[in-house]
Parts: structure tokens; C-alpha cells; sequence
């Protein structure tokens, strides 16, 4: 259906519903509303069993087409997506932003996915639904009724009644027993007399001595994979070079309890040298923090939705890690997590993580997230990069300081909070702040700059002792910039726009990428035309310019 007859349909409806909503919206609106009609029309298509949802702009209550000026060109709309991913949950968007011409104006239909099945959909860390034609709070009941959409079963809780404790590994076994002992100092001394049958209901490993999934996983025989399948107890190193070509690779197997320390030994945790302000001498740190790599793996192993047969994998590039695992991030948003620092209600592998827990792999107390965001900070390295899309969470860890890397800068200062560095990051790495990000870091006076090309502020960069990264991203002057062209010509006689180029190149600011260069060149140059300041004696192609008298 094209969308002028989607919209002709949805004018005709007797009403707006649970998932259509009518706005007139004629020249603006709340972005912060606007991303609460999101999460509520997306939660409610997801209850409705409908595949999508629709907020119309530029048409009023009773169906009159107005128009609306809604961020009226395309790149406005495009960066929309964004801006709404950056707030919800897992990162998901519109469908679509659809520009439909009417008889009576401009209408914008946005298109929102329903809610994936089992994931209700916040925005901003809340869940909103419909409470007829009003939003609301989405109630306790509708989150729940959603959540439980992809069944009660713990994969890892079921029993393999085939399997039996001759099918474990000796070593995974007793290394077990000592990270159980070492977890639990109280209850050391019982440990050793218990039988590994006593030890593994202790240790929540199997039900009433039955061998569970989570048994076979952690500390099972790898010839005992198939009790698994068709999930993959596999995870996959992988050694990349500069070019992302592939050097080295190696795949390990059940035990997973074995398989970490195996993974560990694999990856080269070089050493990282820089020199501190205040002293000639260098320091010297490892690139990767042992824990944060260990804690990565646990977490892919602990949080793996084996029902989609997929390998864990840790890919090793020169100056940073990545880890995949298949599965959608249950607790939602990585920010909410970092933030509030707590423990998530829901777990895909409830069973697994506790046992991970018990033997000292994992941490279920809602910490180890934000410690991997700890340990990137107190080295000056950039975040941690989550990408929550595909199904999948991807994690990537860089072990090196990023050139012009203010924000370890402003973390040295011991003043910043983490949500403070986060956003910085956010800026180092050249990605779109979201309205809020914008708003704190301009009220602290961290950033300059027109958005979305923010940089450093004056006032901090002449603090931290970066007053060059400050000149090279700030622009000058336009005169400057047309007297230096004029000056030029006037020296050499005339000059071409590769000459032109060159010379303004490297005195445009440092976030400029090459587009924008040229295009900020052609301006200048365009201005100088019009002014009747200097002219073209050459061709389109082979540029000749010279000042006129």
C-alpha cells in the first residue's frame, strides 16, 4: 500500500485507538513526548498483536488534514531515528518516516515497530502505554503480560536425563571446588567432604542430582557436547590484523569453566605507555584490565541464547577486543545499567548465572557492567561500545588513548561523574548527543561547537592543558580565511582551486571532514566571485583565478 492511501485509511477510522494517534503538530513538537508515544504505540501494537503503530503528524483530533513544518527536510527526520534509538530500548526505531503530500498539507506518518515479543519498550528508562486514547504509564500487568511472551523456561535449568556425572571433567570439577571455596570462605572446611554429587546441588549446578544443561556447560566433557545441540558450547578467538584480515584463530569447547582461562591466554594484553602531565617518566599499564576481558567472556557464556545455535566469539584486533554473543540485551539500555548501578529483575539464563555465580565467574549483584566502564575510565581510555542490534550484543573494549583524547583528560580531573565522561566519549568519538547529553555537558561548560560537531571548550582545554586541540578545532574568522585567498592571488598571480585547497586545508577546523572542507572552500571562494573580488580566467575543470582591479 503506498502511504497516501495508508494515510486515506487511517483518516477514515471512526477514532484514534491504541495504536493510531493524531497530532497537528504544525510546527514543532516535544521530543520528549513524542519519544513516550513511541514507547507507548510500540507496547501496545505488541499487545494488540498488530505489526506496527501510527503517529500521524500535521492532522488534528476529529481527522482534518492541517500540514505540518515538522522538521521539514529529510536529514531532520533521518537524525529523528537516531535521537529515539539513543533513548530506548535495545536501540530500537522507527520503521519509517514517511512524507506523505496531501490536498491540505504535509503529513508525516511515522511507522513503529511493535514491541519485540517478550521486550516492552522504554523510552528514556520508562514504559508508557495507552490507557484508551491517553498516554499513560504502562501498567505492571501489560509489562509482565509482554515479558512473558517468550515462555517460563530457563534453557540452562533443564535436566538431561541421559547425562551423568561421568560425563564431567575432572579438572572443571575440582577447579569448581576451589572457586566455590574461595567464593564462599565460610563453608571451605564442609567442601572438601563432600561428595561431587553433594558439591554440585550445593553448588546449584544440577536438581536433586540430575545433570543439567548448565552442568554440561560449565563443567562438562567436550565429548558431551552433543547432549547440547543443537546449541553450540563454542567460543571462537579470532586474531585480525590492521586491515581486519584474519592472522590466527582457535575455537574452544565445553568446559566453559576451562575455556576462559583458555581464551585469556590467547589474547596479548600488551603494554600501553604514556607519560603523565607533571613528569618525564612514562607509565606503563596493560591495554586490557584481566578482569574486564574475563568478565566479557563470563558474561557472553551467562547471557548466550543457546536456542539460536550461534558461537560466542572474541575477536582480537590490534588495539582493541570485541565480544559477540547472540540474544537481545534483556535488561534493555547499557546506560540504565551503568547508571543505576542495580540488579536486573530478569535473566535469560537464570539457572546458568547463578551457578556462574557460585563458582566465582560472573557477578549477578548488577555490577560487572559498570566495572568495565571503571576500568576503561581509570586508564583514560574511551567507554566501552555497545551495539545492541542484529540480535546480538557486541561489545568492544579499545586498549589505547584516541588522539585529541580530551575526556581522559577531564576524567583526570576527579570532578566528572560517569555520566559526565560518558557523554564526552560520546563526543570524542564524533557520535550525536542526545537532547539531554547536550544540555549537561553545555551547562558545565565542556563543549563548544554547533551540533553536531561538538568539541572541547576554551575555558577546559586551556586548563587541561590543550589550548592547540582548542585552536584546531575553532574556526577562524571568515575574513580571514577570503583575505588569505586574496593575499595569495595577489603573491602568485593567480591560482587554481587545487592551489586554494592547499592552502586552506589544514587552517579548517579539525572536525571537518573532506565533504565538508570542500564545500566550506567553494563557499568561501563563491563569495569572494559575487563580491566581485576576484575571477575565474580558466575553465570549470582547470580553475585559473586572479584579482580583479
Amino acid at each position: 500500500m503506498d502511504m497516501l492511501a495508508r494515510l486515506q485509511t487511517l483518516l477514515e477510522l471512526p477514532s484514534e485507538n491504541e495504536v493510531v494517534e493524531f497530532k497537528e503538530a504544525k510546527n514543532g513538537y516535544d521530543f520528549a513526548k513524542l519519544g513516550k508515544y513511541f514507547s507507548a504505540l510500540s507496547n501496545e501494537a505488541n499487545l494488540k498483536r498488530r505489526s506496527a503503530a501510527w503517529l500521524v503528524f500535521g492532522v488534528k483530533d476529529n481527522r482534518q488534514v492541517v500540514g505540518s513544518n515538522f522538521r521539514s527536510s529529510r536529514k531532520d527526520l533521518d537524525s529523528l531515528k537516531e535521537e529515539v534509538a539513543n533513548k530506548t530500548t535495545n536501540r530500537i526505531t522507527f520503521i519509517e518516516i514517511h512524507e506523505v503530500p496531501h490536498a491540505d498539507g504535509r503529513v508525516v506518518l511515522f511507522e513503529i515497530p511493535a514491541a519485540p515479543k517478550g521486550l516492552p519498550i522504554a523510552f528514556d528508562g520508562h514504559y508508557y502505554g495507552r490507557d484508551g486514547e491517553a498516554l499513560s504509564p504502562l501498567n505492571l500487568e501489560e509489562i509482565e503480560r509482554i515479558r512473558a511472551q517468550v515462555g517460563t523456561e530457563d534453557w540452562s535449568a533443564v535436566v538431561v536425563p541421559e547425562a551423568a556425572l561421568d560425563d564431567l571433567d575432572e579438572e572443571a570439577l575440582a577447579v569448581a571446588r576451589r572457586n566455590f571455596k574461595s567464593k564462599f570462605p565460610d563453608k571451605a572446611s564442609e567442601v572438601d567432604g563432600w561428595d561431587d554429587a553433594t558439591f554440585l546441588n550445593k553448588a546449584k549446578l544440577t536438581i536433586k542430582g540430575k545433570i543439567t544443561r548448565a552442568a554440561l556447560l560449565l563443567l562438562g566433557k567436550e565429548e558431551a557436547e552433543h547432549f547440547l545441540q543443537p546449541a553450540e558450547a563454542k567460543v571462537r578467538w579470532l586474531l585480525k590484523d590492521h586491515q581486519g584480515n584474519d592472522r590466527d584463530y582457535a575455537l574452544f569447547g565445553m568446559p566453559m569453566l576451562l575455556a576462559v582461562d583458555k581464551v585469556y591466554a590467547k589474547i596479548r594484553n600488551l603494554k600501553y605507555r604514556y607519560i603523565r602531565e607533571g613528569t618525564l617518566f612514562p607509565e606503563e599499564i596493560d591495554q586490557y584490565e584481566p578482569y574486564a576481558i574475563r568478565e566479557a567472556v563470563n558474561n557472553c557464556i551467562a547471557h548466550q541464547d543457546y536456542t539460536l545455535a550461534g558461537r560466542i566469539n572474541v575477536i582480537e584486533h590490534e588495539e582493541s577486543l570485541t565480544f559477540t554473543n547472540l540474544g537481545s540485551f534483556v535488561p534493555g539500555d547499557v546506560r540504565r545499567v551503568v547508571m543505576e548501578d542495580a540488579p536486573e529483575e530478569h535473566y535469560r539464563n537464570r539457572f546458568l548465572a547463578t551457578a556462574m555465580f557460585n563458582l566465582k565467574m560472573v557477578d549477578t549483584a548488577g555490577g560487572g557492567i559498570r566495572k568495565l566502564f571503571l576500568f576503561q575510565r581509570q586508564r583514560f581510555f574511551p567507554m566501552p561500545d555497545y551495539d545492541l542490534s542484529g540480535n546480538r550484543v557486541k561489545v568492544t573494549l579499545t586498549g589505547k588513548v584516541l588522539d585529541l583524547d580530551y575526556a581522559r583528560l577531564l576524567a583526570r580531573d576527579g570532578g566528572l561523574s560517569l555520566q559526565e565522561i560518558m557523554a564526552l566519549d560520546k563526543v570524542q568519538k564524533h557520535r550525536l548527543l542526545d537532547a539531554d547529553e547536550e544540555r549537561l555537558l553545555k551547562e558545565k561548560g565542556l563543549i563548544e561547537g554547533r551540533k553536531p560537531n561538538f568539541y572541547i571548550a576554551k575555558p577546559v582545554a586551556q586548563k587541561m592543558g590543550q589550548k592547540a586541540t582548542y585552536s584546531k578545532n575553532r574556526a577562524f574568522e571568515k575574513k580571514y580565511y577570503l583575505d588569505l585567498i586574496c593575499k595569495a592571488i595577489e603573491e602568485h598571480g593567480s591560482l587554481t582551486r587545487k592551489d586554494i585547497d592547499e592552502l586552506l586545508w589544514k587552517k579548517l577546523p579539525d572536525w571537518m571532514d573532506e565533504k565538508q572542507r570542500k564545500h566550506r572552500v567553494a563557499n568561501l571562494i563563491t563569495e569572494l566571485r559575487q563580491g566581485k573580488r576576484i575571477e575565474n580566467r580558466g575553465t570549470f575543470k582547470e580553475s585559473e583565478w586572479v584579482l580583479l582591479k
